[in-house]
């Protein structure tokens, strides 16, 4: 009994922190719309429809004020995070499922950003061979364009490009020794992916990747949308969190109109290398998403994922990494989850929410 009444406090904070972030975001925005009496009787209709109660109607008038576009489908980050995501997902795996140094396990035989080196809990792995940290400092000696990331973090944090000759790498000239020991334990060093020419129009310095979310019903897998992260002038990471833009991908695989950007840069309508968003093709985009759809059916525990796609120089797409707490795109993509919104929330909705279910 206690142990219930905890989880439904900590859910209660939950929202309510995540409440309160958007209405500090939606005070900055350049253009504050006010939904109409009959915008929010639709919305209400439907979520009554779906889950039965009305829902609180402060996110769906801040995306509405982002990018203009009305829609009763936008989902609450507070509905999604806290019910619908964690009877989607196990939480009782999500700590596995969320360390990057086990991407390459879950997908044998796929086509996946190769780690160089491993730290897991300490333990140093060298192309899969356990290895002491002397052995994994001195193969790490020469390396050239590498990326060195921690392994359970997001959002891109402490993600860095960098390359070592004899010993030395060129990040403030640290040595290999002194870079592990500023990372201290779970983290990964991955080649670097060299991207499409295409994808590599958008922005050179950074690794341009498509957020492509799905979601498993049965035997099928769903693509609720796709968007692309695309990284500022000189900047290593692509992530929206990062300052990066993310804009829209049609059933085509060309891009919107308009980006999106952290808030205060919005509606931006080309890429800081003069690249025009709108109609822009993405190179093998249907081969991404069959990609994807195919290594969803290896994860029976998750059945909404987020996955961070690449293009590669010769077309191929490839799996950077994969997110099983994924946040919604519903500025870029102007919906919650689509044409798949009331489908997936009707059948999520009658499930146990892995979370808080006691």
């Amino acid at each position: 009994m206690i142990r219930r009444f905890v989880h439904i406090i900590k859910k209660q904070l939950f929202i309510r922190k995540k409440k309160l972030y958007i209405i500090r975001k939606y005070k900055y925005l350049k253009v504050r719309r006010k939904l109409t009496k009959e915008q929010k009787k639709e919305i209400q209709d439907f979520y009554l429809s779906v889950i039965g109660k009305k829902i609180p109607l402060y996110m769906h008038e801040y995306f509405y004020s982002r990018n203009g576009i009305f829609s009763k489908y936008y989902v609450p980050e507070s509905l999604f995070f806290s019910d619908l995501l964690p009877k989607a997902n196990d939480s009782r795996l999500i700590a596995f499922y969320t360390d990057k140094n086990f991407t390459e396990l879950f997908f044998p035989g796929e086509n996946i950003a190769h780690s160089v080196l491993q730290n897991i809990n300490g333990y140093y792995y060298f192309e899969n061979e356990p290895v002491s940290e002397e052995e994994a400092v001195f193969r790490c000696r020469d390396l050239k364009d590498v990326i060195i990331k921690p392994s359970r973090a997001s959002k891109g944090k402490s993600v860095r490009l960098f390359s070592v000759e004899n010993g030395i790498t060129n990040i403030g000239g640290e040595t290999v020794s002194q870079l592990f020991k500023e990372y201290k334990k779970n983290f990964l060093i991955q080649n670097k992916v060299h991207q499409h020419k295409d994808m590599a129009a958008l922005n050179p310095t950074s690794l341009n990747t498509m957020r492509i979310l799905t979601y498993r019903s049965g035997m099928e897998i769903l693509l609720i949308y796709s968007v692309i992260r695309i990284g500022r002038l000189n900047q290593v990471i692509d992530n929206q969190s990062a300052g990066g833009l993310s804009t829209t991908i049609n059933s085509e695989g060309k891009l919107g109109k308009f980006s999106f950007g952290n808030v205060g840069s919005d509606n931006i309508e080309q890429t800081d290398t003069g690249i025009k968003l709108e109609g822009y093709q993405i190179p093998s985009y249907d081969k991404a998403i069959s990609f994807v759809k195919r290594l969803h059916y290896r994860l029976p525990f998750l059945n909404i994922v987020g996955w961070d796609v690449a293009i590669e120089e010769n077309g191929e797409p490839v799996l950077i990494e994969f997110n099983v707490g994924p946040g919604l795109s519903q500025s870029a993509f102007g919906s919650g989850m689509g044409e798949h919104t009331e489908r997936i929330i009707r059948e999520l909705w009658p499930r146990p929410n892995t979370k808080y279910h006691v």
